[in-house]
């Protein structure tokens, strides 16, 4: 249940925030909120992180569906303790996240702008902190599954 929950959370989440910028921004303007080093600014990213491979939408929607299958796949056959079922609900619904944008959209909508860093949005945070907190687990733990 708490995955799911979280995996939803997430995903309504990145939704509701990228149709508040969509509704509220044109693509390509900026809001500054911290000078210089936190703003908002509304693109369209057709690629991946750092804005590589652009323009293979369908490439990125195949890729995010073997992550999210073998989550659940993970998922119901090893039941993993409770902090791997989080960080898999994070991965899961970021990539969920994105892979609408990518139907809809042919890219996916970012808006966060942190100094010099690429501009991201919700389901990254939580694609990199599930990603994060799975390998913290699996380096102080091992990688045994089970509870």
């Amino acid at each position: 249940m708490r995955f799911w929950l979280t995996t939803i959370t997430v995903l309504l989440l990145d939704r509701a925030s990228k149709l508040w910028i969509m509704s509220h921004m044109n693509p390509g303007s900026s809001w500054d909120l911290i000078n210089g080093i936190l703003s908002i600014t509304y693109i369209f990213n057709p690629g991946a992180a750092f804005g590589i491979m652009q323009g293979k939408a369908g490439l990125f929607v195949a890729a995010a569906a073997l992550v999210i299958t073998f989550a659940l796949y993970f998922m119901y056959k090893y039941n993993p303790a409770q902090r791997i079922q989080y960080a898999l609900a994070l991965i899961v619904g970021g990539a969920l996240g994105n892979v609408i944008d990518r139907i809809l959209y042919n890219a996916v909508v970012d808006f966060i702008s942190v100094g010099w860093f690429p501009i991201f949005n919700v389901a990254d945070i939580a694609i990199v902190c599930g990603g994060a907190l799975l390998l913290i687990y699996i380096l102080l733990n091992g990688d045994e599954p089970s509870r």
